[in-house]
C-alpha cells in the first residue's frame, strides 16, 4: 500500500486484466492553476476553522423540535403556581426563540424537519404548543394556519409515541394512550436494554423514572390542546399487526402494574434505573451526549427531588445548556457536538491535499490520539473480552465509542502524524482490533454496537419513532473497508472478505447503496464504492461499475447533484438542487470507480468551481446529514467545507498523476 499525502483510491481494474477503465481526457497548465486556487482557497478557509488545541467543530443543527421541547423542559423546570398563568425563565432568550419558531413555519402553517421540507405533523404540534405556553394568541393567524396544517395532518392522534409521552407529562394529552416505559427492564434477567440502540437506552432509562414515579408538572392554567384533535378519530394507542396488539396488551398490565404493583420492587427499579443514568453521565458530555437523553436526565433527577447545585444536576444542566447556539439576535440548538467527527474528515481531506502545514497536522493528531476511548461501554455487554479502544463523536461520551468514526480516525491518523509516532501507533492497532471485533454477524457494521437487530423490538409501543435499532448499513461498512484496508488487511482476510459480501448482497437493484447515515443514496453508494475499490478485490468490479453507472445517471443539468430527504419516505432516490456536500459525494465515487476523466466529473468539478465563495465556503440549502430516517434529520455546517476540499484534491491528485497507481 502506498502511504504518502496526495495518494487517492486507485481505478478498479477489469478481472484478470491490468486495463484500466479510464476515459481520455487533457488538462490545460490554465485550467490546473484555476483548479489549484479554487482548492487553496478551500483548504486555507478549513485551517482557519481550525481551534487552537487542534480540533475543528462545525455547527450542527436540526429542525425546530429541538426549540420546542425546551420550553417544555423550562415549564418541567420552573412550573406555574397553581391556579396561574406561566412566566418563563429568561424573557430574553424566550423572545428569541419566539422568533426562531416564527421564522422557522412554513408559508402552509406548519413546520417541517429537514430544510425545503414538507411539513411533519410532530414539529408542527410541538411548535404550536411552544408558543402557546409562551402566550401567542390561538387566534392569531399563524396558530390558526397551524391548527388547520395539524388538522391535515391527522391532527393530535397522528403525532408519535415520544411527541405524545411528552406532551402527557404536562396533562396535554391523556396518560392512558401513551406508551409505559418500565423501569423493571432495569432489573428483569438478560440483556434486553442491550438489545435496544444505544440512543434508545439513554432516552428511556430516565424516561422510565420519570413514569415510574408518576411526575407531572401543570401546563399554565385552563391550556389544553383539545383544538388539534382531528374530529371523529378516537385517541387510542396505534395497532399495526398481530404483534403489536400483543404489546398493547402487556402495556396495559404495565399501567396497572404502575397503580397496584409491588411498590418494593417498583422502587428497587427506579433505584436500579438512577445508578445506570448516573453511572451514564461519568465521562461524557451529558446522558448519551445526545439533546433528548440529556433534558430527560435533567427532568428524572428533577423527579427525583435533586436539588439544583446537586453536583451531578449542575453538570448535567450545564452540559445540556451548552448545546444552545445563542447569539445576540438569534438561538438554535445543536443535537450534539460533533468534534471527533468533524476533526477527523478535515484532517483527511487536508492530508489529501499533501504539503499542509505539518503543525496543524500534528495538533490534529495529538487531540485526536488525547480523545482515544480507553474504557468499556455498554457495547462491552455483547463484547465482553475485547480490548477497549475507538473514538465517539463528541468530545466526551466513553460508553458510546462509534464504529463510524473510528474509522475515520484511522484514515485521518494515516496523514495526521503525532508528535509521539509511537503512541499513535498503539492507537490505530487498538482501534484495528477493536473494528475486526465489533464487525456484526451479517458481515456489515453498525454504528455503536454489534448485532442490534432484534427486530421484534420495533413492535413495541413506543417504537414508532424508528430508531429502535443499530442495524449494520452500506456506508458504516464501506469506511470501515476502506479504513481497514489502507492499514494493509487483504481482502482475503475473513473479516475484510465478509464485508464485501455484506456490500455485494445489500446493493439496490439499481446498483446504488442506501445511505443509512447521510443523505441518502449518493452517501451509501459513495462510502461502499470506495470500501470495496480499497480491499483491491477484483470480483467486486461489476457491482462497482453499476454504481457508478447510477450515480452518473442521476447527475442534475447543473453538472451537480442533489438528494432530497423524501426519498426515504418511499425508499427511492429523489433528486434536489446541487449541494456542495452531495456533489462531492458523487465525485469522490466515481472517481474511486475509475470515472476521474469522465465528463460526468469534469461537469460536477466545474459546478464546484462556479460555486464556490470568495471566502473558500460554499453555500448549502438543503439537509445532507441523517439522525434517524423519516423521523430526524441533521446539518452538518462544515460538510459543505471539508467534503468539497476532499473531492478537489482527490482529482488534482488524478490527474497530476503520470502513471496510475496499481494496487492489484
Amino acid at each position: 500500500m502506498r502511504e504518502q499525502f496526495g495518494s487517492s483510491i486507485p481505478a478498479l481494474i477489469r478481472p484478470g486484466s491490468l486495463e484500466l477503465e479510464r476515459e481520455t481526457a487533457e488538462i490545460d497548465q490554465q485550467s490546473m492553476a484555476r483548479l489549484e486556487q479554487t482548492l487553496f482557497r478551500a483548504t486555507d478557509a478549513l485551517l482557519h476553522k481550525q481551534q487552537e488545541d487542534g480540533y475543528w467543530c462545525g455547527d450542527l443543527t436540526a429542525d425546530s423540535t429541538l426549540a420546542s421541547d425546551y420550553v417544555l423542559l423550562q415549564l418541567w423546570l420552573h412550573p406555574p403556581q397553581q391556579g396561574q398563568g406561566w412566566t418563563p425563565p429568561e424573557p430574553e432568550r424566550m423572545a428569541k426563540l419566539v422568533r426562531y419558531l416564527k421564522d422557522s413555519q412554513l408559508a402552509d402553517g406548519g413546520w417541517n424537519m429537514f430544510l425545503q421540507g414538507n411539513a411533519n405533523v410532530n414539529a408542527t404540534v410541538k411548535a404550536y404548543t411552544a408558543l402557546k405556553i409562551l402566550g401567542e394568541e390561538v387566534d392569531s393567524s399563524r396558530m390558526r394556519a397551524a391548527r388547520e396544517r395539524i388538522h391535515e395532518l391527522g391532527g393530535l392522534q397522528a403525532c408519535n409515541s415520544y411527541t405524545k409521552i411528552n406532551l402527557s407529562l404536562f396533562g396535554l394529552f391523556p396518560r392512558e394512550f401513551v406508551p409505559t416505559v418500565p423501569a423493571e427492564i432495569l432489573i428483569v434477567p438478560g440483556s434486553f436494554l442491550y438489545e435496544m440502540s444505544s440512543w434508545t437506552r439513554t432516552i428511556i432509562v430516565p424516561l422510565s423514572i420519570i413514569q415510574g414515579l408518576g411526575a407531572s408538572r401543570p401546563a399554565p392554567e385552563g391550556m389544553t390542546l383539545n383544538e388539534l384533535v382531528y374530529p371523529g378519530t378516537p385517541i387510542t394507542m396505534p395497532r399495526k399487526d398481530i404483534t403489536s396488539e400483543l404489546f398493547l396488551r402487556a402495556d396495559k398490565l404495565l399501567k396497572h402494574w404502575e397503580r397496584r404493583g409491588i411498590q418494593k420492587i417498583r422502587g428497587r427499579a427506579i433505584a436500579a434505573a438512577e445508578r445506570w443514568m448516573l453511572e451514564h453521565l461519568q465521562h461524557s458530555d451529558g446522558l448519551g451526549a445526545i439533546y433528548p437523553a440529556m433534558m430527560y436526565a435533567v427532568m428524572a433527577m428533577d423527579a427525583l427531588g435533586y436539588e439544583r447545585d446537586q453536583p451531578d444536576m449542575k453538570e448535567a444542566m450545564r452540559h445540556f445548556e451548552e448545546l444552545l447556539l445563542e447569539h445576540e439576535d438569534s438561538i438554535e440548538f445543536q443535537p450534539c457536538k460533533s468534534p471527533v467527527w468533524d476533526t477527523a474528515i478535515a484532517a483527511f481531506a487536508l492530508g489529501q491535499v499533501g504539503e499542509m502545514d505539518q503543525a496543524a497536522m500534528t495538533r490534529a493528531a495529538d487531540w485526536l490520539l488525547a480523545k482515544e476511548v480507553r474504557r468499556k461501554g455498554d457495547w462491552s455487554a455483547k463484547r465482553p473480552n475485547l480490548r477497549p479502544s475507538g473514538w465517539a463523536f463528541e468530545f466526551a461520551n466513553d460508553f458510546y465509542p462509534d464504529i463510524d468514526d473510528t474509522a475515520m480516525v484511522l484514515l485521518a491518523l494515516q496523514h495526521a502524524k503525532a508528535s509521539d509516532a509511537a503512541k499513535q501507533q498503539r492507537a490505530e492497532q487498538r482501534a484495528i482490533d477493536w473494528l475486526l471485533g465489533m464487525q456484526s454477524a451479517d458481515g456489515g457494521w453498525a454504528a455503536f454496537d454489534v448485532d442490534n437487530d432484534w427486530q421484534l423490538l420495533n413492535k413495541v409501543p413506543f417504537a414508532d419513532h424508528n430508531a429502535m435499532l443499530d442495524p449494520t448499513c452500506a456506508d458504516i461498512t464501506g469506511r470501515v473497508l476502506e479504513a481497514l484496508s489502507r492499514r494493509g488487511l487483504s481482502y482475503k482476510h475473513p473479516a475484510i472478505a465478509r464485508g464485501i459480501q455484506y456490500l455485494l448482497t445489500t446493493q439496490e437493484q439499481n446498483g446504488s447503496w442506501y445511505g443509512r447515515w447521510g443523505v441518502n443514496y449518493v452517501y451509501g453508494s459513495f462510502l461502499a464504492i470506495r470500501g470495496l475499490v480499497a480491499t483491491g478485490d477484483a470480483r467486486a468490479h461489476s457491482a462497482v461499475q453499476r454504481a457508478a453507472n447510477w450515480l452518473a445517471s442521476v447527475q442534475n443539468e447543473d453538472g451537480g447533484w442533489g438528494e432530497s430527504c423524501t426519498g426515504y419516505e418511499v425508499d427511492r432516490f429523489i433528486a434536489a438542487e446541487s449541494t456542495p456536500t452531495q456533489t462531492a459525494w458523487a465525485l469522490l465515487g466515481l472517481m474511486a470507480a475509475g470515472k476521474t476523466h469522465s465528463p460526468q466529473v469534469q461537469r460536477g468539478i466545474a459546478w464546484l468551481q462556479a460555486g464556490q465563495r470568495a471566502d473558500g465556503n460554499w453555500d448549502e440549502a438543503l439537509t445532507t446529514g441523517t439522525g434517524f430516517p423519516n423521523v430526524f434529520y441533521l446539518s452538518y455546517h462544515l460538510y459543505r467545507m471539508y467534503f468539497p476540499a476532499l473531492a478537489l484534491a482527490s482529482y488534482r491528485n488524478e490527474m497530476s498523476r503520470v502513471v496510475p497507481e496499481v494496487r492489484f
